[in-house]
């Protein structure tokens, strides 16, 4: 499948969109998506920090170099530094061999006309990234991995349409290397302060942290981060030269290891903000833009992060302070951030854009860990017929038998290199066959049942299926429902082969 990817970053808007969508972009092409990104250089060279991630057809759009009249209608147009028409037919006119099946649009100087645009010269489905809601979009998905008490009532008065929503910390984008990435190691005293303010810092809070530290009289060893993006770098480095405890380090590959490595990170609440709650560094956060104003709040109150208001050096020393003398806190702080992200975010909205793309093979003895997971999933057990746990052993035994049973039937469900379910056939003398479907519980609700299930019946060559669904397993029974078996009895399903 062919995903074209609209991003851009620049002073004002900072690298996050661009980041975010390097982090989709590689959980799409793990999933064996064909990924094209289009940019447009807006004073950083977002061509290439794609290229530097392996994505070489990469899209650079003229230089926008005419001037234009912000659309009044569009808070953020003016980031886009041309109009969106004009953006929309450059980008139209750059894919057009390319073809996408999909288009990711990560922009908030665009709404529902440009979206509108491109789809339907292109004939392509759009995914929209967003989390302000200030404009109107037209999405057939729409992803927002903020935190809000309701995504729906969010974008009520904004969408056009019916668009898929995937909203929360689920979908957090982070990139596929988190997942293999070293947590942080709790320590009740703060050896060392990690500072990371955005890529590129416009409103130069990195300097203002350092100011913080100095005031907090903090003398164990502080590392900030920054990027040559970043138009305050000169001075940055002229204030932290006469620190003796302070590091300057620039155009870090990843941040994993940085996140990792000291015992409380100083930060601004965008992007960034979701690797350190992965990690599970305990987090002090400062707003730095327009779209932090909800979520920094949102996860203070939830105390997943610490936060300043109105940060001043004095504020943040004083937070700080208090910070390095409260083990306990840090440690609560630590926990519930670490329970907020598991690393899969990229893979989930991945598998959403691509469920069409799943297939079906036959099961191994190298699958019995995975499906071990699944069958032992509480998620899964609780609407089995028989909830019991298996055993390791039992569970070799029986898939020995299984795969030798010319009577059975087990397949993998996968979309690329992810293995997503299974799906299992017993068949009776008649080729009737009873189904038994198992998903991995971390990727419920994307879509991926009945793409699973028709694979599955198609494979099978079965002539009749039969299903078994516990009243309580209202899921199922939609899957059953919408996949064509009718109801024969409390618990009984069935549907005759095409």
């Amino acid at each position: 499948m062919r995903i074209a990817i609209r991003a851009d970053a620049s002073i004002a808007m900072g690298i996050g969109h661009l980041q975010r969508c390097l982090s989709l972009a590689q959980a799409l092409r793990n999933l064996k998506a064909d990924v094209r990104f289009v940019t447009r250089d807006l004073g950083i060279q977002s061509a290439k920090m794609v290229s530097d991630r392996g994505f070489s057809q990469t899209v650079t759009l003229p230089a926008a170099d005419e001037p234009f009249e912000p659309d009044p209608a569009i808070p953020h147009s003016s980031w886009a530094k041309v109009s969106q028409d004009r953006d929309a037919d450059e980008t139209i006119r750059s894919l057009e061999e390319f073809g996408p099946d999909w288009l990711v649009v990560d922009h908030y100087a665009f709404d529902a006309r440009w979206h509108d645009r491109v789809r339907d010269a292109l004939n392509c489905r759009i995914a929209v990234i967003d989390d302000l809601a200030d404009r109107a979009i037209h999405a057939d998905l729409l992803l927002d991995h903020n935190l809000a008490a309701d995504h729906g009532a969010k974008y009520a008065e904004r969408i056009v349409g019916k668009p898929r929503i995937l909203g929360g910390t689920r979908y957090a984008l982070l990139a596929p290397a988190y997942a293999k990435a070293p947590r942080y190691e709790f320590s009740r005293r703060v050896r060392s302060i990690g500072v990371f303010m955005g890529g590129s810092d416009a409103p130069n809070f990195s300097a203002l942290a350092v100011d913080a530290l100095v005031e907090a009289r903090f003398d164990g060893p502080i590392e900030i981060v920054s990027t040559s993006a970043n138009p305050h770098l000169e001075s940055l480095r002229e204030r932290v030269q006469g620190l003796p405890n302070v590091t300057l380090s620039l155009d870090l590959p990843d941040l994993a290891a940085f996140f990792a490595r000291h015992d409380l990170q100083i930060g601004a609440g965008g992007g960034a903000t979701w690797e350190r709650c992965f990690i599970g560094v305990p987090t002090l956060l400062v707003i730095a833009a327009d779209n932090q104003n909800i979520v920094v709040p949102e996860l203070a109150g939830r105390g997943i992060i610490t936060a300043v208001d109105n940060p001043t050096p004095q504020r943040i020393a004083a937070r700080l302070t208090a910070l390095i003398d409260n083990p306990a806190e840090r440690e609560e702080l630590a926990a519930k951030a670490r329970q907020t992200i598991d690393g899969f975010g990229a893979v989930r909205v991945g598998l959403s854009m691509l469920n069409d793309a799943l297939s079906v093979r036959k099961a191994t003895h190298e699958d019995a860990s995975c499906l071990y997971e699944w069958r032992n999933a509480p998620e899964n057990r609780a609407m089995m017929t028989n909830p019991e746990e298996l055993a390791w052993d039992d569970h070799v035994a029986w898939l020995g038998r299984v795969l030798t049973d010319g009577k059975r039937l087990l397949l993998i469900g996968h979309v690329g290199k992810q293995d997503v379910g299974s799906i299992r056939f017993d068949f009776d003398e008649n080729k009737a066959a009873e189904v038994s479907i198992h998903l991995d519980p971390r990727f419920h609700g994307l879509g991926l049942g009945p793409k699973l299930l028709t694979a599955g019946e198609t494979k099978s060559g079965a002539s009749e299926f039969l299903a078994t669904v516990l009243a309580e397993n209202r899921p199922s029974q939609v899957l059953f429902e919408r996949g064509g078996y009718e109801r024969t009895g409390a618990q009984d399903w069935r549907k005759i082969a095409q």
